[in-house]
């Protein structure tokens, strides 16, 4: 992993170096630019029945050309407060539905969702006349990794049950190949001030239970899953290019 982001990162120092000094506002020029964003998504498929409305709070990196071709690499952590998997905590509950710690107290018990998205992604930017040619209806798609879990916190850590590896048998790890789709706006100031994107994000994830064992089912289960999420997604943008430098005339 530590070899991959090394990677990413001197490939896309090398691309900027190459920038060439130039003005956003009157030419479609090459730049890579930083993101960072929040999106607010719906679950689908086999994500709905187990999870709420859900978050992504992540970045991106991304390489736009000269013929508003775009590239890069994104990824977000997944979380969210609503989780509906029946009978999780059975196998350790009394008949109220409650758990009950080595105090002898019922225990407070907190449930979430947690997880992340990574992805590659390519599209195009196609501009509109204003507010300058690299500024417009950005398209993107790619291939991609979905995990995520049910984490559970045990308040004053009193239920052994709840503990480091025990807490596998709960958690349903659930991973696999995804692809993300988005299309919405994106803004490049022309004085390299105010720069944003906005749109529609879709996520689709192929994926399996990870765990050996399910302490809640007795059993285990790897069934094959699909998990979508869509959703709203905004965010802050940094270009990474030289300004053009001021002209100045002699008489």
């Amino acid at each position: 992993m530590r070899v991959i982001v090394i990677c990413i990162i001197l490939i896309f120092n090398f691309l900027h170096q190459a920038n060439g000094q130039s003005g956003v506002r009157d030419s479609v020029i090459r730049f890579t630019f930083l993101g960072v964003g929040y999106g607010m998504y719906m679950p689908g498929g086999d994500m709905a029945k187990r999870f709420g409305v859900n978050s992504i709070l992540g970045g991106n990196i991304l390489h736009k050309t000269k013929k508003n071709l775009v590239f890069g690499f994104s990824g977000g952590f997944i979380f969210g407060d609503k989780v509906d998997q029946p009978g999780l905590l059975s196998a350790i509950e009394t008949n109220n539905e409650q758990v009950i710690g080595l105090d002898g107290l019922y225990a407070e018990i907190r449930i979430f969702e947690r997880g992340y998205h990574l992805s590659a992604s390519i599209g195009k930017i196609i501009p509109f006349k204003k507010p300058n040619p690299n500024s417009g209806l950005i398209l993107l798609a790619g291939p991609g990794f979905m995990q995520h879990k049910i984490r559970i916190e045990n308040v004053g850590n009193t239920v052994p049950a709840l503990r480091d590896e025990y807490l596998k048998g709960y958690d349903h790890l659930t991973n696999g190949f995804a692809l993300h789709e988005f299309i919405g706006y994106v803004y490049f100031s022309n004085r390299q001030l105010v720069n944003f994107y906005g749109g529609f994000e879709f996520i689709q994830g192929f994926t399996a239970n990870r765990r050996d064992y399910n302490f809640d089912s007795l059993d285990k289960k790897d069934d094959s899953r699909i998990d979508l999420m869509y959703g709203i997604k905004l965010g802050w943008v940094l270009p990474l290019y030289k300004k053009k430098p001021a002209a100045y005339y002699l008489y």
